[in-house]
């Protein structure tokens, strides 16, 4: 069974103190990397006297990170764990660090970093969403009812294309597809013609 994800779409805030370093998270909803850029430069603008402001985004097919300045793999990675551990897409996360005197050293940014960008997560309000493919269906007349049955069964209300034969055609969630394919070809005697579309998450 695919696995659900879940799309932010509301963004939230955070703030984490550590010896006198803090630590500003913010989530944005995103659904491109030109989107993601220009929240990032947002923010850069804003905390224009800020030592860094590293980012993490993840959308559908992509994903980025930056450091922006601090050690290597320190923050902009641990924030993109903390966004896949929670199964977000459309995210961006920006963690602004004003320093406070005291070097953290790698771990103490790890930890500091990650608690950012997990508390500002927690704060957003997020829709779970399940990976789907567009089921196309060629049927003769005489099998309407039966599919269109079988269809409903499964939660779903095809569009139906009166053609030379009938095409019906629907979003099917990604674990129904293979249960609603099968028990079309059983229904038809394998005379129906199907096509199934690439994954897609919405």
């Amino acid at each position: 069974m695919a696995e659900s994800v879940y799309k932010l779409i509301e963004g939230g805030t955070s703030e984490v103190v550590v010896k006198k370093s803090r630590f500003l998270g913010i989530t944005f909803p995103v659904e491109t990397a030109e989107e993601a850029a220009e929240r990032i430069a947002g923010i850069r603008r804003k905390y224009y006297d800020a030592r860094h402001n590293c980012y993490a985004y993840r959308l559908v097919g992509a994903e980025k990170f930056s450091d922006d300045g601090e050690p290597s793999q320190t923050a902009g990675k641990p924030m993109l764990d903390v966004l896949a551990g929670a199964g977000l897409t459309g995210a961006l996360v920006v963690v602004t660090r004003y320093f406070g005197g005291t070097l953290l050293g790698t771990g103490g940014l790890v930890r500091a970093y990650t608690e950012a960008a997990q508390e500002a997560v927690k704060h957003s309000k997020v829709m779970e969403i399940r990976p789907r493919r567009t089921v196309a269906c060629t049927v003769q007349y005489s099998d309407l009812g039966r599919i269109q049955y079988l269809f409903r069964e499964e939660g779903l209300e095809p569009s139906v294309d009166y053609r030379e034969k009938i095409l019906l055609t629907a979003e099917v969630p990604e674990e129904q597809v293979a249960r609603l394919t099968e028990a079309i070809t059983n229904a038809t005697a394998g005379q129906a013609v199907l096509k199934i579309g690439d994954m897609y998450i919405g």
